[in-house]
């Protein structure tokens, strides 16, 4: 036996806002479109894209360091309201 297993790897992602590694399903994708952070559930969106865990604590971490810009590479400060009322309608739905 070579010891490779037959599961299939998952791919990591980091979030942007607590710095953590986890699977890339279980992060949401954001990408800039002008100057707003828009969600991409389905990761089809085109554009640089920076991860974070659908929560608002996540998203409240990386605003508070400036994470968006950076990792987007957005000349300037990026607006996060629609960003943030799709986390708190997700947060509310979920029990």
């Amino acid at each position: 036996m070579s010891g490779r297993t037959q599961a299939r790897a998952c791919p990591e992602r980091t979030c942007v806002g607590c710095r953590e590694r986890a699977a890339k399903s279980d992060l949401l994708r954001i990408v800039a479109i002008e100057d707003e952070c828009v969600p991409d559930p389905r990761g089809t969106l085109p554009g640089r894209g920076a991860y974070v865990h659908p929560a608002v604590v996540c998203l409240d971490q990386a605003v508070r360091r400036r994470a968006f810009p950076r990792a987007l590479r957005s000349a300037g400060a990026l607006d996060t309201t629609e960003l943030r009322k799709v986390l708190v309608i997700e947060a509310g739905a979920t029990p």
